[in-house]
């Protein structure tokens, strides 16, 4: 008998949107076609592994832990990194599949240029290279071991999301564009595989009306729904 290990995928957690955290998980189990084990990466769990004082211009909780995938995935095999902010429309599974050993970590190579100076809850809106680049990460971590704790709690936001922390570029692998449209900035895209809310969801009020709000609250909805017989 064959045995199907499960896509071991860590979301990046913040207390003011947990909602978007548990639509997000619902919406990847909901359409998954093996098992998936989502580990949140909350700071209060982190104490052992990660103390950094919080940076003005960092607007989650998740902005520099979600580097510490790898060390928590003991160096070894496979995992996935997304941001909170999003949403699953097509099976997991089909992402999973695209793990190649000849990358270190595999990502959308956006080239996204924010057209606003403020982002939800008014946090500053930066611009810089590879941007978005690390809201979804496949890590094959046995080649991300630079990432130690003291790397990531001493690196600069730059050096940790422009992936200083590999000797060579050439060891960033492209995803295809469907595993990470950014709503609101990406042309729509009805082949759309997961929606990346990043300017704002619609959890907060002023993004309630926002692209592609819809879609979110009728996940909601679907996961707030208690079957009776």
């Amino acid at each position: 008998m064959s045995s199907v290990s499960p896509v071991r995928l860590f979301i990046g957690f913040d207390a003011r949107e947990t909602v978007a955290f548990s639509v997000l998980s619902y919406s990847i189990h909901r359409r998954a076609s093996v098992p998936v084990s989502i580990t949140p990466l909350m700071l209060s769990q982190l104490t052992h592994e990660f103390r950094r004082e919080r940076h003005p211009l960092q607007s989650t909780d998740f902005a520099f832990s979600r580097f510490l995938t790898p060390l928590l995935s003991g160096y070894a095999g496979w995992s996935l990194f997304m941001d909170c902010d999003m949403l699953v429309l097509d099976d997991i599974a089909a992402l999973w599949a695209l793990r190649d050993d000849r990358y270190a970590v595999q990502v959308v190579k956006h080239s996204h240029q924010p057209r606003e100076s403020t982002k939800f809850l008014g946090h500053a809106q930066t611009a810089y290279a590879k941007k978005n680049w690390s809201s979804v990460m496949l890590f094959n971590n046995a080649r991300c071991t630079a990432l130690t704790a003291d790397y990531v709690r001493e690196a600069s936001g730059l050096q940790l999301h422009q992936f200083h922390w590999l000797a060579d570029e050439r060891l960033i692998g492209a995803l295809p564009h469907r595993w990470n449209h950014l709503v609101g900035y990406d042309h729509p895209d009805p082949d759309a595989a997961l929606l990346h809310y990043t300017h704002g969801g619609p959890w907060f009020r002023d993004h309630a009306d926002g692209p592609l709000a819809e879609d979110w609250r009728r996940e909601r909805d679907h996961m707030l729904v208690a079957i009776e017989r």
